[in-house]
């Protein structure tokens, strides 16, 4: 849910903060030196300062569990303050670190997302999109969490289609629906097994609509 707004901040609070921006380049510089020191095998993402600093955070990402213990004493020992490293997926890195996506928008996950739900490529599937990893992957190599978003939509629109596969009278004989464009609103159907011809989705409601009425008349 949305967080609560205490206050608009003031001069001194936006004085802080930068202050605050400025200290956590330095640390994590230090951090990098540190980590070197003690020869640990992890990736360091991020630092972020507690507003008014009683706690200071470093954002890691490791292949494997890493004993941090002497890091964290040496990085208390320096600053003063309760110190906690935290090993963080993938996604919270690109959160983190920010970037744009091939859309030319700044990374859903660093603009709005507070949270990450579960994507599949079953929704990359109904969205009738090529189950290419390369371009179904984000900057953080997981697929994009845009294919939630429009999931609902492409759900209801699939639903005035008809699915592809299934057989549809023409005037020219039997199609086969080959492809759906769901956003041109088109069906490509296969005619006879032979050529590929596209109808619009009215043109392909109307004729199967006459299918039904035929069917009745027959019965």
């Amino acid at each position: 849910g949305l967080r609560k707004i205490l206050r608009k901040p003031n001069k001194e609070d936006l004085d802080w903060y930068n202050e605050n921006r400025a200290l956590e380049k330095d640390a994590f510089e230090v951090c990098k030196e540190k980590i070197l020191e003690h020869r640990l095998i992890i990736k360091l993402v991020d630092v972020e300062y507690q507003f008014d600093r009683n706690k200071l955070t470093f954002y890691f990402t490791a292949e494997r569990r890493v004993d941090f213990r002497e890091l964290v004493k040496d990085l208390a020992a320096i600053y003063r303050t309760r110190i906690e490293l935290r090993q963080i997926g993938v996604r919270d890195e690109a959160r983190r670190l920010g970037g744009y996506g091939p859309c030319g928008r700044q990374l859903c996950c660093t603009s709005f997302l507070h949270e990450f739900d579960p994507v599949t490529t079953q929704f990359a599937k109904e969205q009738n999109l090529p189950l290419n990893p390369t371009k179904l992957s984000g900057v953080c190599g997981r697929l994009k969490c845009c294919l939630r978003f429009e999931r609902e939509f492409y759900q209801e629109s699939n639903q005035r289609f008809p699915d592809v596969g299934s057989r549809i009278q023409i005037p020219d004989g039997l199609g086969v629906v080959e492809r759906i464009d769901i956003l041109k609103e088109e069906v490509y159907l296969r005619i006879n097994g032979e050529g590929t011809v596209r109808y619009s989705l009215d043109e392909i409601s109307n004729l199967l609509l006459q299918e039904k009425r035929t069917e009745k008349a027959i019965l």
